[in-house]
């Protein structure tokens, strides 16, 4: 059974896709976000994943499932836009004027 599989039996075990609509799957990626970022809040990156792995791990899988529901529920393969927006990514960020270089690409030259 894969990953999607896995999800969708929770869900359906529970008989929770009638709550599962894409506003509030939507919603609900953002609001796990927010708890993950929560963990980060006026700590540096070391002390907080050094103390908080476990909650760390918890929140981006939250984040991560109701992506996969979200793209479930629209009929999308995760794989495919996954690659579709890394293409994407690999014309706005050419290697040679954004390695090592953070800046947006309408600001590389």
């Amino acid at each position: 059974m894969n990953t999607m599989d896995k999800i969708n039996k929770f869900r359906d075990d529970r008989d929770w896709r009638q709550f599962h609509n894409e506003k509030d799957l939507a919603i609900s990626i953002c609001l796990e976000a927010a708890e993950l970022l929560e963990l980060f809040q006026w700590k540096n990156p070391e002390e907080t994943t050094a103390n908080n792995l476990d909650r760390i791990k918890e929140e981006l899988a939250d984040v991560l499932i109701y992506s996969h529901m979200l793209a479930s529920n629209l009929n999308l393969d995760i794989d495919e836009i996954i690659e579709a927006k890394l293409e994407m990514n690999n014309i706005k960020y050419p290697v040679d004027k954004s390695r090592g270089n953070k800046e947006k690409y309408t600001e590389l030259s």
